[in-house]
């Protein structure tokens, strides 16, 4: 079982591309799915280790998408640079809604959403940087490196999926490590943990910044591969919305729980109640979610793991009849 994720990666990157390679339209859909994959990560690790619940991601993805736009439009800046730089913006920008971590439970999450707004509003009125309302158009794609073309749809999927694995490590080191621990003691008792020296303020800070910058990274990517921006879609309500579904649905406080959940709620919504529903499909949405909280209110991954789990568990308990013989004796 512990190979089981290096096999599943491994399998991603070798068989993936080419069983659906072929298909524009599936692979297409993959990438979308893999983007929401992606603000889901960066929003789960924000609500699992910071105890943090946002409703304005869209404010961190749409920096990063923007800032990248320019960098690699008007300035010339190299692609993966400037995703690199957009990821850095977004991180900046988060310093601004730190006040907000003065905030707990729903106002926190109103006022990241205000953010949001606001950071729409600035694209809007910016024309000078922003090209306003109209957007920014021809934006430069994914680049070709060593003769493979990573503006196709298969190479799009590689470097998001690249993305999400550098994402997962990042949030296991930081989950396994010191800060992780003291993070998690912070959800049972945030005052008990100031009395002994942790510095709450100054984690829940640093796991602002890591989301936005992983937030604004998937968006800048967004914005290489579609190719024009505007406000208005940039900083949409599905930004934020969409992934918070994916997360909880999957099982926001596994690794690889949200990037499930989002492949499912996507693939299932594009591929299946979008022919059955073509108006109002978005709404089993919430029916999904509604019924995953009521029969597995952890998620769709630890419902799939649960069997192994169960059954490893009782394979660690139960002694052999060696050691019974042995014990016996």
């Amino acid at each position: 079982m512990r190979a089981l994720p290096y096999v599943v990666i491994a399998a991603c990157y070798a068989v993936v591309p080419f069983a659906l390679g072929g298909n524009d339209y599936i692979m297409s859909l993959v990438v979308a799915a893999l983007t929401l994959a992606g603000i889901a990560l960066s929003w789960a690790l924000l609500g699992n280790l910071g105890g943090m619940v946002s409703f304005g991601h869209a404010a961190f993805f749409g920096v990063g998408a923007y800032t990248s736009a320019i960098l690699a439009k008007d300035m010339g800046l190299p692609v993966f640079l400037a995703m690199l730089a957009g990821g850095i913006g977004a991180a900046l920008i988060s310093v601004v809604t730190m006040p907000a971590l003065r905030l707990r439970g729903p106002y926190f999450a109103l006022a990241i959403l205000a953010y949001a707004q606001i950071f729409r509003i600035l694209a809007n009125e910016m024309t000078w940087l922003t090209g306003g309302a109209g957007g920014i158009l021809s934006i430069p794609p994914l680049p070709t490196v060593f003769g493979f073309d990573f503006s196709g749809k298969t190479g799009a999927y590689l470097v998001i999926l690249t993305l999400l694995v550098l994402g997962v490590l990042a949030y296991k080191l930081i989950r396994d490590s010191y800060w992780g621990l003291a993070l998690k003691a912070m959800h049972d008792s945030e005052d008990a943990t100031r009395v002994i020296g942790v510095p709450s303020t100054l984690l829940k800070a640093a796991m602002l910044v890591v989301s936005a910058f992983m937030a604004g990274v998937v968006g800048a990517f967004n914005a290489h591969v579609i190719g024009f921006l505007e406000p208005d879609y940039a900083f949409a309500g599905t930004w934020s919305v969409i992934p918070v579904v994916a997360a909880i649905f999957g099982g926001y406080r596994t690794l690889s729980g949200p990037i499930l959940g989002a492949l499912v709620i996507y693939l299932l919504d594009q591929l299946l109640f979008k022919n059955l529903m073509p108006q109002g499909h978005q709404i089993m949405f919430g029916v999904l979610l509604g019924a995953m909280i009521l029969f597995s209110p952890s998620g769709l991954l630890p419902l799939l793991t649960r069997p192994f789990a169960r059954s490893r568990r009782e394979a660690t308990t139960t002694p052999t009849t060696e050691k019974r013989h042995a014990a016996a004796a």
